[in-house]
Formats: C-alpha cells, structure tokens, sequence
C-alpha cells in the first residue's frame, strides 16, 4: 500500500527531472566530423564534444552527442581537421615579446633573415632609413644569433658603431640574456669605459685592449635593457597606451599558435602593472598566469601574496621566478665540465657562471615555500640544476618545501643521466626547451657541449622512464611561441643539418602533445579544469589541420593551426585575423 502511494509521486518526480535536465543539456555547440584527441587515456579519441556555458559537458559517439542538439545550438563539422584541447604555455615571456614587438628584427632562418653580421648591419640602417629615424634616438634591434650566423661571433661595438655614432643602438641576443650596444648606447644607459662587473653579469672586453667591445651578459644585460626601459619611457610620456596595444599583439600571437592559456615568467619593471591594467580593462583573451621575479619585487612579496592561484579577469598570479644562470648557447649558462669551445675572451676552463649563492637562492625560496607559494627556477647549465636540486632538497628535508607546491625547473638543457633520480626524488617538475635540439643542436654539438653532452639535452624520454611528469614550453620570444616546433623536436631529435641528436631521447607525438596540454595544467595546479577534453572542464580548445598522431613525425612542423577556442569562445581562426601561425 505504501509503495503503490508513492509510486505516481516518484513518476512525477523522475519525468520532472528528466525534462529539466534535457532543457539544461542542450548544447551551445557539438563539435564532430575529425579526430577528436582527448588527452584522457580511458578514452583517448571520441567522435563528438558537446559545450554549454564555456565547459564540455559531452564527449563520446556522435550519435549519443545529437540528443544534446537543440533549436539554438550550433554544430561544427570539422571535415578532418583534428581538435585537441588548448595548448597550454609552461614558459614563456609574453611581456618581453610586447617589448620587442617594435624592435627591429634580427632573427636568423628559419624565422628571419639575418645570417651574418653584414646582414645585421645592413638591416637596422634599413630599418632607419626606411622609418627615416634623426639622429640621437635609440634604436633596439632583437633574436641576432651567434650560434647560427656565418661568423659564428657576436657584432662588436665597432661594428655598431659603423652603423650610426649618434643613435644608440643596442642588439639583443636570441637567447635574451646578453646584447651588444654601440659607443653612444654604453654612455645612453650610463656605461662608462671600466665598470666592475655586477653580481651575476659580465663586461665583454676586447682581448687586446682591454677596452669594453660592447657585450653584455646576463645582469650587466638586464640592467641595462631595464635603464634604457625607464628613459625611453620617460621621454615618450610613459606610453602605457602603446604598450597596452603591443601586448595585445603580442597576445594575438598566442593565440595564433594555438595557445588558451599563456604565461609571463619573468615580469620585472612596470609589466606587473601593464598585465593588471590588461586585467582590469577585461583584455585578455585566454588565461595568462604570470611570475614575478623574485629578487626585483622582494620587498613587495607581502602585496603579492593575496592574488596567488586566483584568476582576476583571466589573469593569475602563478608563483614567482629566479634565473640562475645563463643560456647555453650564449654560453653564459653555469657549467661543471668547461664549454667545449670557449667564448671570445675566455680561456678553455671556462664554465658560464651562476646567479645566486646557494645561501641567497635557499633564504629566498625558503620565504616562497613557507608561504605556500612555488616558484620556477631557469636552469640550463647542469651547475645550475645541481645548486637547485641541492637547495631544494635541503628545504625538503627541513618541511619546508613540499611536492605539492609543483616547484617547476625551467629548460634542464644541460641535464645530466644522475640528475633524473634526483629530480624525482625531491618532487619538482622538468619543463624542457625541447626545440633547442632543432634550432641548437649542431651548435651544442660542435660548440657548446660536443657530442656526448648534447646528445643528453631536454632528456624527456629519461624522464618518462622514470615516472616523472614533464612539460615543453616555447619561451618566446627566444623563439616564436610555437609549441608545436617543440613536439617536432621532441619526437624527432633532428637538427637543422639532419643529425639525430640523442635518439635514445625520442618519445611518441601523444606523449609530447601531453607535455604541453594536461601536464602543463598540472604544473599550474589547473588539472581539473584544463588540459584535456573531459566532462566538467573548460572548453578550451584547438584545431589543427592535420592529426600529429597519424602524420608522417618530420611533417608536424608544417601543421597549422586553424582556430583556438578559449571556453567555448572562437579567439583565433586562420585567414580572419590579421596574425598567422605555422
């Protein structure tokens, strides 16, 4: 009796619910018609996704995806196209690349032009002619690189100066961590002609004369890019405006390469107010999780504290930043075995240099680590990730640094075999420069570290044997941020000239794709809402016009990006925006 009186209630009740949910259900959008990757191993390819309200709320057969179908929900065929979810930028410096978006370039191939210092030359005095620039205004040129230039050196401060003896000029190098300015640079920013070294940087010198030959290495490098900052902003008014136009260029470009969510991961100077003012004004498109350095906002830690791990109009304070030492194909990165060819100035012991003191880098993360607060560390060079691992275990073994924090050891180029056990060991995550191997490699195997050493560079394969997480990351504008480079790089090993470099080292597209999708998300302690297309996370997501699981591995770098979805929003789509990747 009592069951056959609740009976037609709990028929009510259930029919109710079943409307309510159907009319709740239907779909925003269904996406179908290509492959469809997921990044979740219990079903690593479905037929169909279906979105509603900027989140994924079906993926599996197309035919169960069509009863998510309603009157305004809009259905795109992606006709053999491939979608995947978002790319996640682990490293990169996005207001750097919006500093330079006005610099001249000098990039070499495959993505410039400039191949010798002739080439150099010849394109900044075009440059002022074509701009028709007067005398006494600084011109900044960015991307020159030794390591891929006919001569194999760095431009002089002569060679500046046979440009212009009035303009300041300064050359950025690719890496970002030296320049070469010209006479009327070193005296615009303050230089004069027998400075001491500054702590972490370095004075080039011309061996003859002792004379400074215009090379700035490391903080000598910042420092002066940091002053030149400051007096051409003061001349031009601090135009926050043209800075606001340039980043959402620079933003744009993102986009372009298939990116949803970005990072800066070393913001200095007045970047940290240029990605608030962003924030405020609801200009950014995708995500961007952004890294102070440390050292340079020390003294402002306690302002910072409050906004860690929370998204304010797309923007997130992510951890804070230390550069320990230097490039490795600038040479300046800390070594323990010498460079194999030393640079001009340096004798055959020569091995880069570090940063930090391993008292001043434990003081300093140990104030991050007890507030809860991770932090990436830059190091290239094996010196440099031994005094990390080394502090950092000792932090570890006081209770102070945890794994959880998911502290994050940015490019690992000059890893050693001994250094993945240790890795794990203290619970910190790899994030390798894999494109290294195709833009570097000949140069780290003839010139840097010789065969044996470069052969072992971004070892991902090393780490995925051993059980640990790892992540890719562009850091442009050392490069354009192009992740998709660093998965061709890291399932092919090949370098420019055609050598395998570390075979051993290889791992499958799938395997990359992870590094720079849901590993990515796990670094930023964003896993259950990014990185992969599952139900209940955000839909973020790319489109490529080919499958990187299926093509031929030497052709991934030609595949293009065709649009980029930030939760269920189009933000880029090739051929209607002025930017382009591939």
């Amino acid at each position: 009796m009592r069951i056959s009186f609740y009976l037609p209630l709990i028929v009510a009740i259930f029919l109710f619910g079943c409307q309510n949910k159907t009319k709740k259900d239907k779909a925003d959008a269904i996406y179908f018609g290509g492959t469809i990757i997921t990044m979740e191993d219990a079903s690593p390819t479905v037929e169909a996704v279906a979105v509603k309200d900027g989140k994924i709320i079906f993926t599996g057969k197309k035919s169960e995806a069509d009863e998510y179908q309603g009157d305004s929900t809009k259905t795109y065929d992606l006709k053999g196209e491939t979608l995947l979810p978002g790319f996640i930028d682990a490293h990169g410096h996005i207001t750097s690349r919006a500093g330079m978006i006005q610099a001249i370039d000098l990039s070499p191939t495959p993505y410039g032009t400039v191949n010798s210092i002739p080439d150099l030359q010849n394109t900044i005095k075009k440059y002022t002619k074509d701009h028709k620039i007067p005398a006494g205004i600084p011109l900044i040129g960015n991307g020159y690189d030794d390591a891929i230039m006919v001569e194999h050196r760095h431009p002089t401060r002569q060679e500046l100066d046979a440009i212009s003896e009035t303009n300041p000029i300064i050359a950025i190098h690719a890496s970002g961590h030296a320049a070469v300015a010209n006479s009327a640079m070193l005296k615009f920013v303050g230089i004069d002609e027998n400075p001491k070294d500054p702590a972490g940087g370095h004075y080039g010198r011309d061996q003859k004369t002792g004379k400074l030959n215009g090379k700035l290495e490391e903080n000598a490098c910042f420092t002066a890019l940091l002053t030149l900052t400051k007096k051409m902003s003061k001349d031009q008014g601090n135009n926050l405006t043209q800075s606001m136009k340039n980043l959402m260029i620079a933003q744009d470009e993102w986009l372009s390469y298939g990116q949803t969510t970005m990072c800066d991961g070393r913001t200095m100077g007045e970047s940290v107010a240029l990605l608030k003012e962003a924030a405020d004004r609801k200009l950014l498109k995708a995500d961007l999780v952004y890294f102070p350095d440390f050292e340079y906002f020390k003294k402002e830690f306690d302002k910072f504290k409050p906004e860690y791990m929370k998204y304010n109009n797309r923007l997130k304070l992510g951890g804070f930043k230390f550069s320990d030492d230097g490039s490795p194909q600038g040479k300046t990165a800390w070594l323990t075995i010498p460079y194999l060819v030393p640079p001009a100035g340096q004798g055959p012991d020569y091995k880069g240099f570090p940063i930090f003191a391993d008292s001043v880098l434990y003081n300093d993360l140990k104030i991050l680590f007890s507030n809860g607060i991770t932090a990436q560390l830059h190091v290239n060079g094996d010196a440099a990730i031994d005094q990390a691992i080394r502090v950092i275990k000792k932090l570890k073994n006081e209770g102070i640094y945890k794994p959880e924090l998911r502290a994050t050891l940015i490019h690992v180029q000059n890893s050693r075999p001994d250094h993945i056990q240790k890795i794990k060991d203290i619970g910190v995550i790899p994030s390798y420069f894999s494109t290294h191997v195709y833009l570097w490699g000949d140069w780290h195997y003839s010139s840097v570290f010789g065969p044996e050493r470069a052969a072992f560079i971004s070892p991902a394969n090393s780490a995925l044997k051993a059980g640990i997480l790892f992540t890719m990351h562009h850091d442009s504008p050392v490069t354009p941020p192009d992740l998709l480079t660093a998965v061709y790089s890291a399932v092919n090993r090949k370098t420019r000239s055609g050598r395998i470099l570390g075979p051993n080292e290889r791992i499958k597209p799938i395997e990359a794709l992870k590094a720079i999708t849901i590993n990515a998300a796990y670094q930023y302690h964003e896993e259950d809402s990014k990185g992969s297309l599952k139900v209940g996370k955000l839909a973020d997501m790319v489109i490529l016009d080919q499958d990187p699981l299926t093509i031929n591995p030497e052709k991934i770098r030609e595949i293009k990006v065709m649009e980029t979805i930030k939760e269920g929003k189009s933000v880029y789509k090739r051929g209607l925006n002025k930017t382009t990747s591939g």
